[in-house]
């Protein structure tokens, strides 16, 4: 099996591997009859040189490969006809902007096995780079509260070797008595508990945190019983909050009346409601300054989430009258952190974790037919739609 990492050409350009050097050496020489070649890229992490030191062969020319591994959504006018694909493809949602790639890819007649349904029977998803957009967002929302209250100040995160060099940046930090709310329970969430920790935050439970003051920094982690309950009955059950998200209504509104900065790492799809609603940040008593909206869905879990910015400029203001984006750090608006690609200002960290849980889960059982994570993972198979995608058929015949 001859597997080939394919070059990330999607704009904004992302920097992330699939495979560290390292990694594809690895498998080389400890999975029978498999070997990864590489499309040749300037703007990866890891370089060409890299991997040709690793041993690894660097190519233009993919299309001999049996399996083609990427990041992101591989523009539609590249794809290679009777192949197989993983990549985030960003469909499931149907998401518009992607149509016309799942569109291709049935076309072509392609394999498309999405790494956000690779789970466990559970539900729990198997790869990821949520840690790592937790880390990175977590201190660009501090850095976003620092830069606007001047108490003070944090280097941004892609200036940064690594995770190490971020680590030591934070020696001599010294924090003001603020509160910070922690939403989510997954990975993205561990990341953000992660830069808490590292920065000496103290954690607190969520009934304390309503109810008293502190001398110094404090956070709460808000999971799914402390954002969620039942319209009729006020309680919570995950799997039926799950299966039936419009049965329950949000109860986080007394955390934003406390909070200075947001760090929101929760999943949200169109039917999970919102934390809060657009007009509630208009209430005098509203305290929250900054949001660092981590898992980013526009018009989301944070209703006043505007849309992406970049890495660059990873903050805008919205004005608590008019609801409109404004410049960051003015004093009627809210200061919100929205970025698609966090992972990418610790690339190198992020792909090793990446690549690590590929190895350990996925690889070993690519050649499987029957292995039932992957199948569930396959959006579409041999240009059509599975079973458990059907529900995009009429979705991509519009």
């Amino acid at each position: 099996m001859l597997i080939g990492l394919i070059r990330e050409e999607k704009s904004p350009a992302d920097n992330r591997v699939a495979l560290t050097p390292d990694q594809c050496k690895w498998i080389k020489q400890n999975i029978a009859a498999t070997e990864v070649v590489v499309q040749s890229s300037s703007i990866r992490c890891f370089t060409d040189d890299e991997y040709k030191r690793a041993g690894i062969t660097v190519i233009e020319d993919v299309s001999n490969c049996d399996i083609l591994m990427g990041i992101k959504e591989v523009p539609y006018e590249k794809l290679i006809a009777n192949k197989t694909y993983f990549i985030f493809s960003h469909t499931i949602k149907q998401q518009g902007h992607n149509k016309k790639l799942l569109q291709t890819i049935i076309e072509k007649n392609i394999t498309l096995i999405d790494y956000e349904c690779l789970k466990y029977e559970d539900g729990q998803r198997i790869l990821g780079f949520g840690f790592f957009a937790g880390v990175v967002g977590a201190h660009n929302g501090m850095m976003c509260f620092g830069d606007r209250t001047r108490y003070f100040n944090l280097p941004r995160v892609y200036h940064q070797k690594d995770f190490r060099s971020l680590i030591h940046s934070y020696f001599g930090l010294k924090l003001p008595n603020i509160k910070i709310a922690v939403t989510g329970s997954g990975r993205v969430a561990h990341g953000i508990l992660e830069i808490m920790n590292l920065m000496g935050i103290l954690e607190v439970e969520p009934e304390d945190y309503l109810s008293r003051s502190y001398s110094y920094p404090v956070y709460t982690q808000l999971k799914g019983a402390d954002l969620y309950t039942h319209k009729e009955d006020r309680t919570y059950n995950r799997v039926h909050f799950h299966e039936n998200p419009k049965l329950y209504k949000s109860k986080f509104l007394p955390y934003a009346l406390e909070t200075d900065i947001l760090m929101n790492g929760v999943y949200w799809d169109q039917d999970v409601p919102r934390l809060f609603e657009k007009t509630d940040i208009q209430n005098p008593k509203f305290k929250i300054s900054t949001i660092a909206d981590i898992t980013d869905d526009e018009n989301g879990s944070v209703p006043i989430n505007l849309g992406d910015q970049t890495i660059e400029h990873p903050v805008y203001g919205v004005d608590k009258n008019s609801f409109e984006k404004t410049a960051s750090y003015l004093p009627n608006s809210i200061d919100v952190m929205a970025v698609g690609n966090l992972p990418n200002e610790l690339p190198r960290d992020a792909s090793r974790y990446f690549g690590e849980q590929l190895i350990k889960h996925v690889l070993p059982e690519i050649k499987n037919k029957n292995n039932t994570i992957i199948n569930n993972a396959t959006i579409v198979n041999n240009g059509v739609l599975t079973d458990n995608y059907a529900y995009l058929v009429s979705w991509v015949k519009d």
